[in-house]
């Protein structure tokens, strides 16, 4: 998974020995999908990561407008080799209500 930006609750010394490698097409979209979203100036200061399985790509973070979500979306779905996209991006600000 890359992040361009780390998260406060990442732990990042957690053994990860049991995740499974991802194939060099993950690797490659992941890195595209990542440029993308950091070249774009409404996409490159917000926080969102990318991680891609099976050439689904998953975005989560937090942005700060509904239009950046909405961009994230379109940009990884544009780079070649992309078969879906899971969107979990989170407008900062809004609550989830709890029914």
């Amino acid at each position: 998974m890359y992040m361009p930006w780390p998260l406060p609750d990442e732990n990042w010394f957690a053994d990860t020995s049991d995740q499974p490698e991802p194939d060099c097409e993950d690797l490659r979209i992941e890195a595209l999908v990542a440029q993308r979203l950091s070249i774009d100036w409404t996409t490159r200061r917000q926080q969102i990561t990318v991680s891609v399985q099976n050439r689904v790509v998953i975005l989560a973070g937090m942005v700060s407008d509904a239009k950046a979500r909405q961009l994230a979306a379109e940009l990884a779905y544009d780079v070649p080799g992309v078969f879906d996209i899971c969107n979990t991006v989170r407008l900062s600000g809004t609550r989830r209500s709890h029914w």
